[in-house]
């Protein structure tokens, strides 16, 4: 590989970037298991960007009802929209990718759709959770940011799969042109699944590493086949938020939300509102030099969420030390508390924690201190 990219330091100097191959395919596997950002949800679904909750690495999958696994998955994940996402890592050095690994993935998915129970995914992720030392309940809770309640989330994955709703990635550092010819073919072809190629290139230099996700296989005419379930989103704006928030919750969380809306407004934050189909959503983020700054969410459904995923791994916010004082911040007010590994996550909690006065204004100069880091670089 050959391929170069260029960065530019706090010095601006530039720094160039070589493409690298994976050292192993397991190294690459376990980058998607611990950041599945690298899936490119938002490459995949710009308008409402995928997010994913991993179930298991090496899922098993039967060939017969109630049979033991003839075969594992690299990693089942399910999005927001509990669609079951199975995932094929290969190394572009692997033949195998070449065609191989297609007839692979049909057999899973096959057989999948077919022999998976939604009670044995459940009882996986659970299970996996536990070797992770993660509470199952809080990691199910905090992706679900209180969209839907999780037994509800188990029963759309279920409705998911008995209609083949479901996505199959192949997953690469470089995606060969008869697998994308393949890819394009059959994500025209399959509905409601969806066939999918995300190559994630490799890039190293002066002591960095740089990954860099492209999804590939989204042909115009598979878009517009496919553009009906996605037709059926609501955008939400300021009217129809407060509306459907003075519905479903009480007055006191109306005027926390309200409150946290005029402090993004007097302050430039930009607004982006939400797309879910019946629960709506804000989110304040800052528009940095090079980047954007998730700071908050809020929902319909009462929820609060902290976009540490996509705010404690960019400027400032780059070492530990700062990453936290962040956390530090949030934890001084009543009521806040985050797992362990927040900052790889969107912890959430009920608007209701900032009830107190004091605890909004706290959490209002913490929003202010964020916001004075990043603009001042």
């Amino acid at each position: 590989m050959t391929g170069r990219i260029y960065l530019l330091n706090d010095n601006a100097d530039l720094v160039g970037m070589e493409e690298k191959t994976y050292d192993s395919e397991n190294l690459l596997q376990e980058l998607l298991a611990n950041h599945p950002d690298l899936l490119a949800g938002d490459q995949i679904e710009p308008e409402s960007p995928r997010r994913w909750l991993l179930v298991k690495r090496e899922m098993g999958i039967p060939s017969e009802e109630d049979g033991a696994g003839r075969w594992s998955v690299d990693h089942l994940f399910l999005d927001q929209d509990a669609i079951p996402t199975l995932i094929e890592v290969k190394r572009s050095s692997d033949t195998r990718i070449r065609r191989e690994v297609v007839g692979q993935m049909l057999d899973y998915a096959a057989n999948a759709v077919v022999y998976w129970p939604v009670e044995e995914m459940r009882t996986q992720f659970e299970k996996d959770c536990e070797n992770r030392g993660v509470n199952s309940f809080e990691e199910l809770t905090a992706f679900l940011a209180e969209a839907c309640e999780p037994d509800e989330f188990w029963e759309k994955a279920k409705t998911n799969l008995q209609a083949g709703k479901i996505r199959m990635l192949f997953v690469a550092d470089l995606i060969p042109s008869e697998l994308r010819r393949i890819v394009e073919f059959l994500n025209n072809q399959l509905d409601p699944a969806e066939v999918l190629a995300v190559e994630v290139k490799q890039y190293s230099g002066q002591g960095m590493r740089t990954l860099v996700p492209r999804v590939i296989g989204q042909t115009a005419e598979a878009e517009k086949r496919k553009g009906g379930a996605k037709s059926a989103k609501r955008q939400w704006d300021e009217e129809s938020f407060f509306g459907q928030l003075a519905t479903d919750r009480d007055q006191d969380e109306v005027s926390i939300a309200r409150t946290l809306l005029n402090w993004a407004q007097e302050n430039n934050v930009p607004i982006w509102w939400g797309q879910g189909k019946t629960t709506g959503s804000f989110f304040a983020i800052l528009d940095g030099d090079s980047e954007k700054h998730h700071l908050f969410g809020v929902w319909t459904s009462g929820g609060l969420e902290f976009q540490f995923q996509h705010l404690l791994w960019k400027q400032p916010f780059v070492n530990d030390e700062q990453r936290l004082e962040v956390l530090k911040r949030f934890e001084a007010i009543p009521g806040i508390a985050f797992p362990d590994d927040a900052v790889k996550r969107r912890p959430s909690m009920k608007l209701s924690v900032l009830k107190n006065v004091e605890a909004m204004s706290e959490f209002l100069k913490t929003c202010d201190w964020i916001v004075g880091k990043i603009k001042a670089g």
